[in-house]
């Protein structure tokens, strides 16, 4: 797409107040457009109900990706956390529904919360990880409003898109495997099945239960397949703990029952809790480095997203126009700055919104009531923490099959795409670093491309690129020589 399209277009959905508007609607028709995107109130309402339900499952894997220790030693509490991630779901979504006013809607993205536990918080404190958050937040906004998106999004190759997503949806599905105990750090091996080579205890084979569910229920085409794969798997724990049948011990989340009441006040003892500078040794160079790796993982999945359900909801024209699409960017890059000064991560716009596309939802009415849910989950966070680590991972391991669906549009016969694809995708999970997964795709896209003798085709922002990635790689020896260590 071009600059040009970022630009809504000229339509009665955003004529002034000088426009006439028909009589007889009601303030909600005319200020969400709901009559003349073809809507009614109550499509509206169900696409809303229709959305949280298939991503109210990011209340679940946030918190279980987010559940490490920082360089300092010190974890983020399980309530508090819980609690961070539906107020930023909340508002960001609210604000894209109020403001966006299109059927979209946000919560922590599951690319960045990945990046937050393996590659910043081992050198940094959870505060310093959520400032990261704010600074590619408003990196993403400032990209937005100069147009150096769009720019950015046209330089990089499509098949390297493909090959990001797909590298994180391994990554994620790891780090799902790695959380139920599916898989371990072996003795003889790398990694192992298990912790000697076998599956070990109930919480398990529980994980492993609940996954295959959720895929049987993705299979027949189930709306809120792994919503409902995460309840029926947590009332089989609730079922077996009450039984006595587990060791509480086992659970790696604590054991899945409630206690006290189901309903209590948010925790928001993380809100607020952002720092920036005080890097110690880690460096200007690693802190810009962890600023792009975030703005990469927030970056590549948003605008496709936002265009993609625009369209299914009859919103886009042929080249990506739709109402709204600028204040849409703007707020889905808003939202990494919003997660951060929450203590979430960076949010951004969940492909779940097609859900709610489905059903008819076409304005943002239906973000506004997607939020609602998420604000009301605000006070069910004893209900929400009763689901075990090892329930929840089988939806990480799941989202992640979905993000490597893009396979289907690499070119696996072309060397010159595949080799960088390959490397890309499987460096991420095997480095558990998805800088260094991108940093390998464009390296070699762009040292394949010269041996072709092709290097006119090579555009100055990825010549930059792998200038910046040989570094990334070469940094220990440069600074040795350097005197530096």
């Amino acid at each position: 797409m071009t600059q040009q399209s970022l630009e809504p277009r000229t339509t009665a959905d955003d004529a002034g107040e000088g426009t006439r508007v028909p009589a007889g609607r009601s303030w909600l028709d005319r200020y969400f457009h709901i009559s003349r995107r073809g809507s009614t109130v109550a499509r509206e309402l169900r696409g809303g109900v229709t959305t949280f339900m298939a991503m109210a499952y990011i209340l679940l894997l946030n918190p279980l990706i987010l559940s490490g220790k920082d360089a300092a030693g010190d974890t983020l509490g399980q309530k508090a956390l819980i609690t961070a991630t539906a107020f930023a779901a909340a508002f960001t979504t609210l604000l894209m529904g109020f403001f966006g006013k299109v059927p979209l809607a946000l919560a922590a993205g599951l690319s960045v919360s990945g990046v937050l536990s393996s590659q910043v918080v081992p050198v940094m404190t959870w505060p310093q990880a959520m400032g990261m958050c704010v600074m590619y937040g408003v990196v993403i906004m400032l990209l937005v409003v100069t147009g150096l998106r769009e720019m950015i999004m046209n330089a990089i190759p499509l098949a390297l898109k493909h090959a990001i997503t797909m590298g994180i949806g391994l990554f994620v599905a790891l780090i799902g495997f790695y959380k139920a105990g599916f898989v371990h750090q072996g003795k003889a091996t790398p990694v192992t099945l298990g912790p000697t080579g076998e599956l070990a205890g109930w919480p398990v084979l529980l994980f492993a239960v609940t996954l295959l569910a959720i895929f049987m229920l993705q299979a027949r085409g189930v709306p809120g397949a792994i919503l409902i794969g995460i309840v029926g798997g947590t009332v089989l724990a609730v079922f077996l703990n009450a039984a006595g049948a587990v060791d509480p011990e086992q659970w790696a989340s604590g054991a899945p029952e409630l206690h006290g009441s189901a309903v209590s006040m948010p925790d928001f003892s993380i809100f607020g809790k952002v720092e920036f500078g005080g890097w110690g040794e880690v460096g200007a160079m690693t802190v810009g480095m962890i600023v792009f790796t975030l703005v990469l993982a927030g970056f590549f999945d948003a605008m496709a997203t936002i265009i993609g359900v625009g369209t299914e909801a009859e919103l886009a024209d042929e080249q990506g126009r739709m109402p709204g699409l600028s204040k849409a960017l703007f707020i889905d890059g808003a939202g990494g700055a919003i997660g951060g000064v929450a203590g979430a991560s960076g949010q951004t716009v969940f492909v779940e919104s097609a859900t709610g596309v489905g059903e008819g939802a076409r304005t943002g009415l239906s973000s506004v009531v997607t939020g609602l849910f998420f604000a009301a989950c605000l006070f069910f966070t004893p209900l929400t923490a009763i689901v075990p680590g090892e329930v929840a991972a089988a939806a990480l391991v799941v989202i992640g099959a979905m993000m490597m669906m893009n396979a289907r549009h690499v070119d696996w016969a072309d060397r010159a795409t595949a080799i960088p694809v390959f490397l890309t995708v499987v460096i991420m999970p095997f480095t558990y670093s998805i800088t260094a997964g991108v940093a390998a795709g464009v390296i070699s896209y762009v040292a394949i491309k010269v041996a072709q003798s092709k290097a006119r085709e090579i555009g100055a922002f990825m010549w930059g690129l792998t200038a910046i990635f040989l570094v990334y790689y070469a940094l220990n020896p440069i600074e040795s020589w350097m005197g530096v260590h």
